[in-house]
């Protein structure tokens, strides 16, 4: 909005030429959402926790010390997290930008998703809300609606190729890109909600992802850079950075509130919303594979409740002590906060892998 407002204006007004300029207007992105992540934030939780009383079921089968420690934290925290962001992203970039929508699509479409879900659990007082084919369907309906509409009518063969990092080989899926690429944005808003389940263990991995990500697509979307990197080059998708510049500042925001012992749970709200705003913009960026290294966390947590669920179908037994793999560690004895410190260390020497990628070519 700022973009269109103000250069115009730049030719008698020098400074607002740094509204040109994608770093700046990411740099904006990131003071604002986290400044509205605290200003909205103390309100919002007054209200979520009078109107949802009890707060935020506690499944029966978990930790035993969730149904003591936990009882009474509100829910739908994310909703904090995309006021802060989609705001942010609205007022930072240009509103042109056909890929900055479709990001904002997926986002706010699964964060609605996500929303009924909390509200049939709240209502009914269950962990059980809306149904898995319900929800699996929404999801799949806003990524083909998202991605056909992206990636399909321009009939350019680099759109719907796979990049495969460190050997800069592009290898064209045709129509199968679809499917694939519908796999990668559900499957890590999924991961994404597998994983929060402790105070604080997901939204610093997301931030740490937005972060690694936003810079990913200012270089993809700058000719002379991604040449340079043998990346790559995907026009428009720089603006991307000022999305992800919001998401980083929204998620130190909702941090300030979910930091152990949390006053808020962003619920599936959030985590729904920014898995699968993650696996959007590894889809239009086309660092797909990469989002699979950096994002390494919530694959681990994905694929620990995977093999869980086969283990004990086939055998009748189970790998680990409790699934989503933070679980386990819990049952182990581990207090919170040192597994989502440690999880954070991971997540952080994943992200760093993942920027290797960028050069290693």
């Amino acid at each position: 909005m700022l973009y269109e407002i103000l250069t115009p204006l730049a030719d008698d007004f020098g400074t607002l030429r740094l509204f040109v300029f994608i770093t700046f207007r990411t740099g904006g992105a990131v003071v604002t959402a986290l400044l509205l992540s605290f200003i909205l934030g103390p309100p919002l939780i007054r209200w979520l926790k009078a109107s949802q009383g009890e707060g935020q079921p506690i499944r029966d089968d978990g930790p035993k010390s969730h149904i003591i420690e936990k009882a009474g934290t509100p829910t739908m925290g994310g909703a904090l997290i995309l006021m802060a962001l989609v705001f942010s992203t609205l007022l930072w970039v240009r509103l042109d930008n056909k890929l900055v929508w479709a990001v904002l699509i997926v986002t706010v479409g699964f964060g609605l998703i996500g929303a009924i879900d909390d509200y049939i659990k709240l209502t009914r007082r269950s962990t059980g809300g809306l149904s898995g084919k319900l929800k699996l369907a929404g999801q799949l309906g806003i990524s083909l609606a998202v991605i056909f509409w992206v990636a399909m009518p321009d009939g350019n063969p680099s759109t719907t190729s796979l990049a495969i990092p460190f050997i800069n080989t592009l290898v064209n899926l045709g129509w199968f890109f679809i499917p694939f690429a519908v796999v990668v944005i559900v499957g890590a808003s999924n991961a994404v909600n597998l994983t929060d389940g402790l105070d604080g263990l997901a939204i610093v991995p997301v931030m740490i992802a937005a972060g690694v990500f936003g810079l990913v697509a200012y270089l993809v979307g700058n000719v002379k850079f991604a040449d340079y990197l043998q990346v790559h080059h995907v026009v428009g998708s720089g603006e991307l950075a000022v999305f992800c510049g919001a998401l980083v500042g929204a998620s130190l925001g909702f941090l300030w509130f979910n930091a152990p012992p949390a006053m808020i749970f962003m619920g599936d709200t959030g985590s729904l919303a920014v898995g699968g705003s993650l696996g959007a913009i590894s889809v239009v960026t086309k660092h797909e594979l990469v989002l699979a290294i950096v994002g390494g966390l919530f694959v681990l947590e994905a694929v620990s409740v995977i093999v869980q669920v086969i283990s004990f179908k086939l055998t009748g037994k189970r790998v680990f002590r409790m699934a989503p793999l933070h679980h386990h560690y819990e049952e182990k004895g581990w207090a919170e906060s040192k597994i989502v410190i440690r999880f954070w260390i991971i997540a952080s020497i994943l992200a760093l892998v993942g920027l290797s990628t960028l050069k290693l070519r």
